[in-house]
């Protein structure tokens, strides 16, 4: 009975694996298909890479998103990490608010943020375009930032910043020299998870956007709708292969951190 046990949840846990990652396995073999056909194979070539490169629309759209996210996420680290040390360090009138409404905005639906951000857009009569798709991505990335570094800052030993202020720091020289470094490696995490956040969001920025700023992922969506194209399939791969980087990048920090 045992046995049957043990092989039924590896079974189960197989199928859910394969039901995860069958999809992103055929996509990332059929971006390397030579045939132009669906999905038939054709034969292993690189010409859908090169395509990409000929495309000065989606060249274009890829610079717009790595620029969006660059800053989205400076932006967002910045504010984020003051936030997390102002919540972390200090009490002040609306701190349990503060902290209930981030995590609300981390848990509200995509589509609900999208409509409320296009509504005070409207209502403020701001363009749509680069800025509104700057403010709605630091909006949603940033609730991930302080978390990221509230949960560095709650296992920090406050007998380091006594030590500090012991030795007559002042209170910026002591953040400076002594918070700032400690929290470091969870400020770069957090930058790495805003970043990818921001370079594959897709429903937000489609309310927020404007006709003047097309970022990638909406050039991809706009491709799909009429058929995968082999270019999709690439693309998708290139998006997938910077996903894994920031990913196993953020995993190292988080790892120097602890």
């Amino acid at each position: 009975m045992g046995a049957t046990a043990k092989w039924l949840a590896r079974a189960y846990l197989t199928a859910i694996y394969a039901m995860l990652f069958a999809p992103i396995v055929v996509m990332v073999v059929f971006s390397f298909n030579a045939s132009k056909v669906g999905y038939q194979w054709g034969g292993i070539s690189l010409d859908w890479y090169r395509a990409l490169l000929d495309n000065a629309a989606m060249m274009q759209a890829a610079w717009h998103s790595v620029l969006l996210a660059v800053v989205a996420a400076t932006l967002t680290t910045a504010i984020g990490g003051l936030t997390a040390m102002s919540l972390q360090r200090y009490d002040f009138r609306g701190k349990s608010l503060l902290q209930g409404l981030l995590f609300v905005l981390m848990m509200s639906p995509e589509i609900v943020l999208a409509i409320s951000l296009l509504a005070l857009f409207l209502i403020l009569g701001w363009q749509l375009g680069f800025v509104t798709l700057l403010i709605a991505h630091i909006t949603f990335c940033l609730p991930f930032v302080v978390i990221t570094v509230s949960a560095r800052l709650a296992s920090l030993d406050n007998r380091l910043l006594e030590a500090a202020r012991d030795l007559g720091a002042s209170e910026w020289t002591m953040i400076r020299t002594v918070l700032i470094p400690i929290v470091l490696p969870a400020i770069l995490a957090g930058w790495v998870l805003a970043f990818t956040l921001s370079l594959d969001d897709v429903v937000v920025s489609t309310f927020v956007t404007g006709p003047d700023f097309e970022i990638l992922p909406l050039q991809i969506y706009s491709m799909v709708r009429v058929g995968v194209k082999p270019e999709v399939n690439a693309i998708g791969t290139i998006l997938l292969v910077i996903s894994l980087i920031g990913l196993a990048i953020s995993q190292l920090l988080l790892l120097k951190k602890r």
